[in-house]
């Protein structure tokens, strides 16, 4: 019995032996086998399985196939678990082939790229004289190891978790390629503080969900720093400034050391549309406000109707832009541009209101006492100045301007009917003769002027001229500090 066991035992040894050497010649897999067949022979639940890692330079468990008999013939070697030496090196790369964002004050971002993952699995490697440069191993997704990789972010996938697009190639070597293409829609941050002239920054990373490093090493495919970017990318409402990749911080966690890398896109904002929606029509609603400083005093409906519809367009434009904003307390440089508009726009009223309280205000303000000429005619100085938009307003310079008709002048010498020799002092508005100690009181001036209050009318159109200055000149600088101020801050993100 002791012998017979010997004898079956070396049988089993030799009868595969005798079939591979046989088959050398004939059945090999370039001789008429597709890469089908080869994917079956190499993917055997009796020399493969899936659910191991694969071999880290163990010269002794060597696995590829020359012939499919190679499978029986390594199979009483192939049943212990392969010495591993080092952690497996996956080797990554990312080519973003669009992005998007829903409107440009979003700050959620669409990204959609092809993430190719490689590493190098010895029991895959097959004949160097087969005719395919490499396999595609697409339905055999399922038979084979594959990175379990998965992604850290701020968002959600726009498809499902399983990629339904994606290729898996097994060259000579056994170098595995496995490419896939995810949709991230990423919830973005933002230095808010700024806005609009923040530069959001995406970002996700990608590390394995049951491999810790000492198992798996993920690493950027010849040690890339930026993104590759494909020639038709597609963007919409989504401005790509910069990107970088790099490892992820070593931060403590509870699921223990993992493998993993960290994607970082800094977008920047269409700072043209924001001018052209926010900025150019807020300047435009202010300056016109500022039109009612050179309108005359006493014009009502019109410097009404420009003061408020230009603080009702003001209001309806920025609540429209708003809107759109995520609702926080600290969008400061908006409110600084929107606080100060609307106090700009709020003052010219205030200052429209102030000029004509003053300008018709009724003060003690004496009408000049003007007599005529015995040489004038009485209706033409009359007509001259009831000609004037109200008797109670007319000013001091039209006194002094007909100080010729006054008593105080030499030429006012003459008789009258009335009041004799002697100059003549029929009043304009009262046609009688000045009593005897008002003549004496008038004659021991000597014509000197008194000094009279500013009219309200004077004082009225001289604020028109001083905020004429001072209201366009305060915008102005507002302008320039608040612009060079938001738009040169600095950015908080690293390089």
């Amino acid at each position: 019995m002791e012998r017979i066991w010997r004898l079956l035992q070396a049988a089993s040894f030799l009868v595969p032996l005798l079939q591979n050497v046989l088959s050398d010649s004939s059945d090999v897999f370039e001789n008429g086998k597709s890469d089908k067949e080869i994917l079956d022979n190499l993917v055997n639940p009796n020399r493969y399985d899936k659910r191991l890692l694969p071999p880290v330079d163990d010269q002794d468990f060597c696995c590829g196939m020359k012939t499919p008999q190679d499978v029986r013939v390594i199979l009483p070697s192939a049943n212990r678990h392969p010495i591993r030496k080092g952690p497996l090196l996956v080797n990554v790369s990312v080519l973003l082939l669009s992005l998007a964002s829903p409107d440009e004050s979003s700050l959620k971002y669409e990204v959609e790229f092809l993430l190719q993952q490689q590493w190098y699995d010895p029991r895959l490697r097959y004949s160097n004289q087969s005719r395919y440069d490499f396999l595609n191993a697409i339905h055999h997704h399922g038979d084979i190891w594959v990175p379990d990789t998965y992604f850290i972010m701020h968002g959600d996938f726009k498809a499902s978790l399983i990629p339904v697009h994606f290729s898996l190639r097994i060259y000579r070597n056994g170098s595995v390629h496995y490419l896939m293409r995810r949709h991230l829609i990423l919830s973005c941050q933002g230095i808010l503080n700024i806005f609009p002239f923040d530069d959001p920054q995406c970002t996700f990373s990608m590390e394995s969900i049951s491999y810790e490093m000492s198992a798996i090493k993920y690493v950027w495919k010849n040690d890339e720093s930026t993104l590759k970017k494909s020639p038709s990318l597609k963007t919409l409402n989504a401005y790509l400034d910069r990107n970088h990749t790099t490892e992820c911080p070593s931060t403590g966690s509870w699921r223990g050391n993992y493998s993993c890398l960290e994607v970082n896109l800094i977008f920047t904002r269409d700072r043209a549309f924001y001018f052209t929606t926010v900025f150019i029509p807020g300047i435009i609603l202010v300056t016109s406000s500022f039109i009612t400083f050179f309108l005359e005093w006493n014009a009502v409906p019109a410097r009404v109707m420009i003061g408020v519809t230009t603080m009702l367009n003001f209001f309806t434009t920025s609540n429209g832009f708003r809107s759109t904003l995520p609702v926080v307390s600290n969008l400061t440089a908006m409110n600084v541009w929107d606080g100060v508009c609307m106090c700009c726009i709020y003052a010219s009223l205030l200052e429209f209101v102030l000029v004509n309280y003053v300008g018709r205000k009724r003060s003690d303000w004496p009408l000049p006492i003007v007599y005529q000429n015995k040489d004038q005619d009485y209706k033409q100085i009359t007509q001259r100045y009831l000609n004037r938009q109200d008797a109670n307003q007319i000013s001091y310079e039209s006194y002094v301007d007909n100080e010729k008709y006054s008593i105080y002048s030499d030429k006012t010498q003459g008789e009258c009917s009335s009041c004799g020799q002697g100059a003549c002092t029929h009043s304009l508005l009262h046609n009688t003769c000045p009593s005897k100690t008002e003549e004496q009181n008038i004659r021991s001036n000597g014509g000197n002027k008194r000094k009279m209050p500013p009219h309200p009318i004077r004082i009225a159109k001289t604020i028109d001229v001083i905020a004429r200055i001072t209201f366009p000149t305060a915008y102005a600088v507002f302008l320039i500090f608040f612009f060079i101020h938001y738009t040169s801050h600095p950015s908080h993100w690293s390089q």
